[in-house]
């Protein structure tokens, strides 16, 4: 049974639909991370489930407890929904130190001065800034601040945490720094984690879910590894991936009766009729980077593709190659040696394509088990 449902949520502002029956279950213990573009709803989803906004449809449950119907006119507050919420801006009171923002929500549960400290201090020890706790927030770095935001909202031992883009203000090295903190906090405290942001790399590293948002409404809900390898809707594919995922114009065809051949500039595909869901002839062809492998020399089954563009970047080397109309990114571990216009040689793993229905977006191949990804064959 889930820990948290949203059921049926719609949301308007004024006369804009920004949420778009939205629903979804989060189950106790999850890191779940809604992950989309500015302004495709995923913020207005975390308000309305810390009670900060209120939808005009829809229910919200958190244990059994229903703390949000819309349409019944049912808003618990806040301070009933068993959570804590840390901002983006970190919203810390400039005139008490560490201790004392850390300490305030304690201050109104009756409990005594020595357990309050007590509380304070292995929060702080959590966050590894214990050494501060005398300190004014104006004293501190970004990320020193930040860390006390996040002591201050687990100091009441919160059955859910929800975490509005709490690290963008940071720079590159200090959000690197975040993401293992946080990863690290939520598997100490075991504390349903619901995490805001628009950068998938975030999301990736760690989450234990991933709903993506677009446009009002959540497109797929899944596990990282498999929201990378098997994106179910062409806005997911554009959005995950980094670096982005190569798409190409490609056509779908029957090929004898058991085989579907889709023809693109990566060659000929052929694909066994099981492993399509629908066929349909216009589609395009997503493939992911790593995926690609280069050679200088001829190779069987091999397509003619041209270097454009290489960028060395120390640990691994980004190529871009020409290959008939197409313009693909490819990604090798390492230092890799090409030269401008060279011509080099391009295979893909077929395993690790997928096949769109242009017109509607969604993915008509299914997930390939490992012992049937044979049946994938790439001809030039």
């Amino acid at each position: 049974m889930a820990f948290i449902t949203l059921q049926g949520l719609n949301k308007y502002f004024d006369k804009q639909h920004v949420l778009k029956d939205i629903n979804l279950e989060i189950e106790e213990g999850d890191f779940m991370t809604f992950l989309g573009p500015s302004g495709c709803g995923k913020t207005t989803t975390l308000r309305l489930l810390a009670g900060l906004e209120t939808q005009e449809e829809g229910i919200i449950v958190i244990g059994d407890k229903i703390v949000a119907d819309g349409k019944a006119h049912i808003f618990a507050p806040p301070a009933e929904r068993q959570l804590n919420l840390v901002f983006q801006n970190y919203a810390l009171w400039p005139h008490m130190t560490v201790f004392e923002n850390v300490s305030f929500g304690l201050e109104g549960r009756k409990l005594n001065k020595k357990e309050i400290q007590r509380k304070v201090e292995i929060s702080l020890e959590k966050l590894q800034i214990l050494t501060y706790k005398d300190r004014y927030p104006s004293e501190l770095s970004g990320g020193q601040q930040q860390r006390v935001a996040i002591a201050r909202a687990i100091v009441t031992e919160p059955k859910i945490l929800l975490l509005d883009e709490p690290l963008s203000n940071l720079d590159a090295k200090l959000r690197v720094e975040m993401r293992a903190e946080l990863k690290r906090l939520h598997h100490e405290l075991k504390t349903t984690m619901i995490y805001v942001t628009h950068d998938q790399i975030e999301a990736m590293t760690m989450s234990t879910k991933i709903a993506v948002f677009s446009e009002g409404r959540i497109l797929q809900v899944d596990k990282p590894i498999q929201l990378y390898q098997y994106p179910n809707h062409l806005t997911v594919a554009q959005f995950i991936g980094n670096p982005a995922n190569n798409f190409l114009d490609a056509t779908c065809k029957e090929h004898g009766q058991t085989t579907v051949q889709i023809q693109s500039d990566l060659g000929k595909i052929e694909m066994s009729k099981q492993w399509v869901s629908e066929l349909v002839e216009d589609v395009v062809l997503t493939v992911r980077p790593e995926d690609i492998s280069i050679s200088k020399t001829p190779l069987k089954n091999a397509v003619t593709g041209t270097i454009k563009t290489v960028l060395p970047a120390g640990s691994e080397t980004i190529v871009h190659i020409r290959c008939g109309e197409s313009l693909l990114l490819a990604k090798e571990i390492g230092v890799g040696n090409y030269l401008p216009d060279s011509t080099v040689y391009i295979k893909v793993k077929a395993e690790g394509l997928n096949i769109y229905d242009r017109a509607t977006g969604a993915r008509v191949n299914h997930v390939l088990e490992q012992s049937h990804q044979t049946d994938l064959h790439v001809y030039v």
